[in-house]
């Protein structure tokens, strides 16, 4: 069946797809992935943020804020911002509101020989009834000391209080696995701790030692939750989408969505999966538009119209369709933080047959207008769009190793 996505187009936001380049050839040893080799082949490049070694922030944090114009004014496209925590909250949801907020997860730091380590907290398996538990022993701490807390989801909280200030914080995926001592919050403008978040870190932190969630935890080979990091905090800002349509787990862009006014969703599992909604999408669409019109006709004929037949059919003209859709697909994030490259090379894999085969197909044979590819690394990011003409450039011949972010 042909005509799944005309004159549509796809873009796959994909962090920790780019290794650095000092990884490169441990992490492309195996790696088999013609499609987008083609894709990366004929491309045009879009932009590529080279960032810095010590940016507190990710570049497809950076990248989505920036695409729905949520950073402040005059930042760049390498600036080190990415204010997301009022519209985390907004996806869990809760109401931001004008107030500043961060994001805070609770985490367990280990130590090493001479420093503290910070584990990705996905690896932690904290379940909601174990949060929970935690959350009632850490909220009145929090609210003793006058801050300001919403939990909409127990695994991660939102805090407000202008002592905070300007506290800037290391998105967790930044830190984890490193030592912890450079990555701590501290005040932006002037590089100083703060005395309000140490003391609150500390209460919560002498609260949940020999905690019976722990001492449970431990007791099964699980890490104990010692500690909480804080994150993304801003305040909410009037955003637009330049998607018509986002696909994504991550709190963030769903909020960012959510903010904008744009539908939003779980990514699906492949590119026939997203298609196949679509055309599911379509059709209903079809058979709403037709008993429009029948409703319009039979009001007509009573001499009821009602308005205008065109002027109603008109409302489905804002449809997803018209527009692109963002996809943002995660299966790299634990395997590049634990550099475990064979891993990491079986989600390309995966990749390669749920997506870049299909979108490239699509691509060849019309029904995708334009495919999008943002591969962000944990400093930088590349956006590269392919289209069916580019496809003839055959003398094109970038390779995926010219993206590398040194």
């Amino acid at each position: 069946m042909r005509s799944i996505m005309p004159a549509d187009r796809l873009h796959l936001l994909l962090p920790f797809a780019l290794p650095a380049a000092a990884d490169a050839s441990t992490a492309l040893h195996d790696i088999r992935c013609p499609a987008l080799d083609k894709l990366i082949a004929r491309a045009t490049l879009v932009e590529r943020v080279v960032g810095e070694d010590f940016q507190r922030t990710l570049p497809h944090e950076r990248w989505v804020a920036r695409q729905f114009g949520a950073l402040p004014d005059g930042a760049t496209s390498a600036a080190d911002e990415a204010p997301l925590a009022p519209y985390m909250l907004r996806a869990d949801g809760g109401e931001p509101g004008n107030a500043t907020w961060a994001c805070i997860q609770p985490v367990h730091v280990r130590i090493a020989h001479d420093h503290l380590v910070l584990i990705d907290p996905a690896s932690l398996e904290l379940s909601d009834e174990e949060a929970s538990a935690l959350l009632a022993v850490a909220r009145p701490l929090v609210e003793e000391l006058g801050v300001r807390i919403e939990a909409p989801k127990p695994a991660r909280w939102y805090l407000s209080s202008d002592a905070f200030g300007t506290l800037a914080g290391a998105s967790p995926l930044r830190a984890s696995g490193r030592n912890i001592e450079i990555w701590l919050p501290h005040e932006a403008h002037s590089g100083e701790r703060s005395r309000a978040w140490m003391k609150l870190q500390n209460e919560v932190q002498m609260a949940w030692f020999e905690h019976p969630v722990n001492e449970a935890r431990e007791a099964r080979g699980l890490p104990a939750v010692n500690s909480i990091w804080l994150h993304a905090q801003g305040a909410a800002q009037p955003v637009r989408s330049p998607f018509a349509q986002v696909l994504s787990d991550a709190a963030a862009t769903r909020g960012l969505a959510l903010s904008a006014g744009v539908a939003t969703g779980a990514p699906p599992t492949s590119f026939g999966a997203l298609t196949a909604a679509r055309r599911d999408a379509t059709s209903g669409d079809h058979a709403g538009t037709a008993h429009a019109a029948n409703t319009a006709s039979n009001d007509n004929v009573r001499g009821n119209s009602g308005g205008n037949v065109g002027t109603r059919l008109g409302a489905h003209a804002g449809s997803p369709g018209t527009g692109a859709t963002l996809v943002e697909l995660d299966p790299f994030s634990a395997p590049y933080i634990e550099q475990d490259w064979a891993r990491w090379n079986q989600a390309f894999a995966a990749l390669q047959t749920d997506w870049f085969e299909p979108a490239l197909a699509a691509l060849q044979s019309g029904e995708l207008a334009e495919l999008g590819l943002t591969l962000c690394g944990d400093t930088g990011s590349v956006t590269l769009t392919v289209t069916r003409g580019d496809l003839r450039k055959f003398w094109r011949r970038r390779v995926l190793a010219s993206l590398f972010i040194e």
